[in-house]
């Protein structure tokens, strides 16, 4: 596909929830034809709402449409078709999607810019079947679609100068569901953190949402251990809560005071009280660089 100019498109990304679970319960063979069903069925959902797989990384799709409803009903459609699946040795597979609509930039069969990125984050946002989407995807769909979501958060996104509303796509009938009670406003919470690491010391509020962390000379705070990764985690604020993202080769290791250490791989986990943070291996073990946190 030749370069194209901007234009609006629906990105979605959808992955198996707990593959790395599947693999060790079922072995490799077992489980990868398990993740390949689970392919297929999103595949065929996409097209069936003439949609374009983009790529698929592992148990990943990313997939694009040309408006935001036909993105809509493929998520429910692939959350469907999965859901439909019968269990596998008592293994429930499930998947977790997250969509943006919004400006994008087609090129080499491949599709960027910060619409990309969003979906990614309300991908990473959502739970096993579950679909995870923006205000802005849900106010360019009908009326009709738009009652079939509600509002569960507002976080903040790096590039963002204002916290993203983010809703959840309701596909199934469940009495379990509590929507948001449009006549309750919510009480602004004043949320902080302090990291301290050496004598460095760097706050995270309303005004300052993000945190990155590792070898490189770029990041927030640098790290000098070997075994940490150049970008080796982020804190992120999520309205009220910050989330330690380990995005890390070696893993972070997370202590809350007062209780055991353990370890975030490729995992994320919200910080609270206070407590200390390693790169890469475990400070109990090895001792080491640390970044002590305090939340309030």
């Amino acid at each position: 596909m030749s370069k194209k100019a901007e234009r609006n498109l629906c990105v979605i990304f959808a992955d198996v929830s707990g593959s790395t679970r599947l693999y060790e319960k079922l072995g490799d063979k077992e489980a990868l034809h398990a993740v390949e069903r689970c392919i297929n069925r999103m595949t065929r959902a996409t097209e069936q709402y003439h949609g374009r797989v983009v790529k698929t990384i592992g148990d990943e799709v990313m997939a694009v449409f040309d408006s935001a409803e036909a993105g809509f009903q493929a998520t429910c459609g692939m959350q469907q078709r999965v859901d439909d699946l019968p269990p596998v040795r008592g293994v429930k597979l499930a998947i977790r999607i997250g969509f943006h609509y919004g400006p994008a930039i087609e090129e080499s069969n491949d599709v960027f810019g910060d619409t990309v990125n969003t979906a990614a984050r309300m991908a990473g946002l959502a739970k096993a079947s579950q679909i995870i989407t923006t205000a802005d995807t849900i106010n360019a769909m009908p009326q009709l679609l738009r009652q079939s979501a509600r509002e569960i958060d507002a976080l903040s996104v790096k590039g963002k100068a204002e916290d993203v509303r983010v809703f959840e796509v309701i596909w199934q009938e469940s009495d379990e569901l509590t929507m948001k009670s449009p006549g309750i406003a919510a009480v602004p919470v004043v949320a902080r953190l302090t990291v301290r690491h050496g004598g460095v010391e760097r706050v995270l509020d309303p005004h300052n949402s993000l945190l990155t962390l590792g070898r490189d000379a770029a990041s927030d705070i640098v790290i000098a251990d070997k075994r940490a990764s150049r970008s080796h985690a982020r804190i992120e604020r999520r309205r009220d809560k910050f989330v330690l993202i380990d995005q890390s080769t070696n893993g972070t290791y997370v202590m809350f005071i007062g209780e055991a250490e353990f370890a975030l791989k490729r995992e994320e986990v919200i910080l609270r009280g206070r407590g200390h943070i390693s790169f890469g291996h475990a400070h109990a073990d090895n001792g080491g660089e640390i970044v002590e946190f305090r939340v309030g």
